[in-house]
C-alpha cells in the first residue's frame, strides 16, 4: 500500500477487470465477507438518459424490429418523407406509421 491508500493491481487482475491507468475501480465487501474488486463505468451526466431503463427498453424494441426485418430503407430524404406522408392502410384501416 502506498501513501494516501493507493494500491497497485497486478497485471493479471487489471487484465481480468479490463482496467488501465486512470480507470476507476470499486472495492466492497459482499454478503459472504469477501472483498470484491470491480470495474466502475462512469456515465457522463449528459448521456445518463440513454442508460435509463425506459430508454434501454426502446433500444431493445428497435433491435428486435431490425432483427425481424421491420425496417425501411430509402435512397434519399424525399423518399423517406413521402413514405411517412403516405397513408398506410392495414386491415383495420389504421395508419401504421403513427406512433403510440
Amino acid at each position: 500500500m502506498r501513501g494516501r491508500g493507493q494500491i497497485t493491481l497486478p497485471p493479471e487482475i487489471r487484465k481480468k477487470l479490463k482496467v488501465g491507468e486512470g480507470d476507476d475501480v470499486l472495492f466492497y465487501v459482499n454478503e459472504q465477507g469477501q472483498i470484491v474488486v470491480d470495474q466502475v463505468h462512469i456515465i457522463d451526466p449528459e448521456q445518463a438518459w440513454f442508460w435509463t431503463e425506459r430508454w434501454q427498453k426502446f433500444e431493445r424494441e428497435v433491435d428486435e424490429d431490425i432483427a425481424a426485418g421491420r425496417v425501411h430503407t430509402f435512397a434519399n430524404v424525399d423518399e423517406a418523407i413521402a413514405f411517412l406522408d403516405a397513408p398506410d392502410e392495414d386491415e383495420e384501416g389504421e395508419d401504421s406509421h403513427a406512433t403510440n
